[in-house]
């Protein structure tokens, strides 16, 4: 009798075991299959319809099949619209030069902090001070800098006549791309240093009993242990070229010049500020950028995989 009631005492609590799992996970998956599978399936279902309002005798409101005719819509845009053609270029523009600043500066500043080199933990608190504060505050610190702060220094140090540099179209693009490194760099920058404090140290001690110290060492050591990340954050940013908005809507809102739009600044305010029939053509854009650039990631990571340092 014993030994029954015990077998039901033991089955009663991996029942609540199961119980209390099931209900954990429950919530994140419901939250997945609403707020990704639900939302990204009606992204693509819209861009196969158009959104009608019924005025006329017995027509009703709403979305209705529309087959491809909002493909051929963007395609008419393209040749009619010089916003796309600023948005594209400043777009790929934006990509090369961050990822040219993360490739070289990143890698180096994490370099320099793993090795511990002097004021190390200086710069590591300073670089990573952008992600830890709130986006608005830094967007309206550095909006203050480039508007008048460093024109009123420049100014009274040397009598030079400058413009609002976020204000004045020679340089307003390139404050935006400086911006965009300037806040991402301590993230990276953790990332990168991250993965370099991961690596055995008796690798790298191997590696100085054989002569690779300094800038050998990080070139045969470090950075093909490294390249796995390297080649994450790469192939991520390559997937983000047509939705990142390099902090445009920050610092400009809806207002922003068309000469410093990007592909992902335009989806952005146009779903913001767009109708219901907007967001048919919007969604065919963007199903339209994806079949583009996703065989260029796949391609270009199985590049990466295939041809890049190896870390044996």
């Amino acid at each position: 009798m014993a030994e029954k009631v015990k077998a039901k005492i033991t089955l009663n609590r991996n029942q609540k075991k199961m119980i209390f799992y099931v209900l954990m996970m429950a919530y994140p998956v419901i939250q997945f299959c609403i707020f990704y599978i639900g939302v990204n399936l009606n992204s693509i279902l819209l861009a196969f319809k158009e959104y009608e309002y019924g005025l006329s005798q017995g027509s009703i409101t709403g979305y209705h099949w529309a087959g491809f005719s909002q493909f051929e819509k963007i395609f008419n845009m393209f040749s009619t619209e010089e916003v796309f053609k600023y948005a594209f270029i400043n777009s790929f523009v934006a990509y090369a030069i961050t990822t040219l600043a993360s490739i070289s500066l990143t890698i180096f500043f994490a370099y320099y902090v793993f090795k511990k080199k002097l004021f190390s933990r200086f710069f590591k608190v300073i670089l990573f001070l952008p992600s830890v504060i709130s986006s608005l505050v830094m967007s309206i610190l550095f909006t203050s800098l480039a508007e008048s702060v460093i024109p009123g220094i420049l100014n009274e140090l040397f009598g030079m006549e400058v413009n609002a540099l976020l204000t004045d179209q020679s340089t307003r693009f390139g404050m935006i791309i400086f911006y965009s490194i300037w806040v991402s760099f301590g993230t990276n920058i953790l990332l990168y240093n991250g993965s370099m404090t991961a690596i055995d140290v008796e690798i790298i001690e191997a590696a100085h009993m054989d002569g690779a110290e300094g800038f050998k060492e990080f070139i045969y050591i470090i950075f093909p242990l490294i390249f796995p990340t390297f080649t994450t954050l790469f192939v991520t940013g390559l997937a983000g070229v047509f939705t990142s908005q390099y902090n445009l809507h920050a610092i400009y809102g809806e207002m922003a010049h068309r000469d410093i739009y990007t592909i992902g600044y335009y989806l952005f305010v146009r779903v913001k500020v767009g109708t219901y029939a907007d967001y048919t053509y919007l969604s065919a854009f963007g199903l339209l950028l994806t079949a583009i650039i996703m065989p260029v990631v796949l391609i270009v990571r199985w590049l990466m995989i295939k041809f890049g340092p190896n870390a044996n």
